[in-house]
């Protein structure tokens, strides 16, 4: 097989272009960054900036997984950040925030155990997520319109949760998820590793992703063809606030707190942009996993190089947007047509005069 035809495979294949982009931000990184690729081993855990970026990318990436499946079917759900909200608060006002001082000995002071506290926090979530599936997929309110409801209403839920107060946690335990450290690694890298892997064999091992694609394709179609087409938008939806909910008490943990106001604030428009960045179409149909985790990587990586390189708070986000910009006409098929036939077209016309001066 020759170079252009391996060239051929690689530019088809879905993972190209967000692969692309993820080694660009690394390169740049490799030369304008100081120590951006150092990693070091402290009491047996691995520190580095890489390491610090999969770590702050978790929450992000658990967003994308349920995002992906979401867009998939051509809906959109922008609540997840205020569901991140309410996990926090929900997780955080359980578990208790409070230090009492027994015979001058430190007593934490918890209302349930912490066990309970989590899954009381996800069986919240994933019922705000089937509140969006409900007024979608058997009212027929439009996605966005619907989850937008959540998104507005949430942070009410989550500031009525916690009274309007930020409230601390001091139990040790519950710290370890989202800064705790296993084999060496973020503990938080295993909680997405599991998640992604269990999505990953639903959606590639079973009939489920083809039912989800086929509903993002033609829901239409797919409804004559068998497929219950409410019961599986209703299901991924369900599945997003359940990923929204993981993620919160990640969030909640790595600060120790929960902030019912700016907890997964805007949080939703990088899930949107992750999933888009890993090649996955808004208008639904095929879908890539891998891709939006790598979109999620990009983000990330793009927001620690801007902090890294010591760009003023004031113009972050424009520069992120610009960079974004960037990477999205990348990948961008008739940008690259344009661009790509225009140098194509000047090698062609060279090698023509080359031809005909020999």
């Amino acid at each position: 097989m020759d170079i252009k035809n391996i060239w051929n495979r690689l530019k088809s294949s879905q993972l190209c272009w967000p692969l692309a982009a993820l080694c660009i931000v690394l390169l740049f990184n490799l030369f304008f960054t100081k120590d951006f690729f150092s990693i070091e081993i402290k009491d047996g855990h691995l520190y580095g900036v890489t390491i610090d970026i999969l770590n702050r990318a978790t929450p992000l990436m658990l967003l994308a997984i349920g995002m992906t499946l979401v867009i998939a079917t051509k809906g959109i759900d922008i609540s997840v950040g205020s569901v991140i909200a309410i996990s926090g608060a929900v997780a955080a006002s359980l578990i208790g925030g409070k230090l009492e001082y027994v015979d001058g000995v430190q007593k934490l002071v918890t209302l349930v155990p912490m066990p309970v506290a989590i899954l009381v926090a996800l069986l919240a979530t994933t019922l705000l997520g089937m509140w969006n599936g409900l007024l979608i997929s058997r009212v027929g309110i439009q996605p966005i319109v619907a989850t937008l409801i959540l998104l507005v209403a949430g942070r009410g839920i989550a500031q009525l949760i916690t009274q309007g107060q930020i409230i601390t946690i001091y139990y040790k335990p519950f710290q370890y998820i989202g800064t705790g450290y296993l084999l060496g690694l973020p503990f938080s890298l295993f909680i997405v590793a599991v998640v992604f892997a269990v999505t990953l064999y639903a959606v590639r091992k079973t009939a489920l992703g083809m039912f989800i694609e086929s509903i993002g394709i033609n829901p239409v179609a797919s409804k004559f063809a068998g497929i219950s087409v409410s019961k599986y938008i209703f299901s991924v939806y369900a599945f997003s606030g359940l990923c929204a909910g993981i993620a919160g008490l990640i969030i909640c943990s790595n600060v120790s707190s929960a902030d019912g106001n700016n907890a997964g604030l805007f949080i939703e428009l990088d899930a949107i942009l992750a999933v888009s960045l890993g090649g996955n179409s808004l208008d639904g149909g095929r879908f890539s996993l891998v891709g939006s985790l790598i979109g999620a990587l990009v983000i990330q990586s793009i927001t620690t190089t801007i902090y890294a390189i010591g760009v003023p708070p004031e113009i972050t986000l424009v520069v992120k947007s610009v960079v974004v910009i960037l990477i999205c006409l990348l990948q961008s098929a008739n940008f690259r047509k344009i661009v790509f036939a225009k140098w194509a077209h000047k090698g062609g016309i060279s090698d023509e005069k080359n031809t005909a001066k020999l």
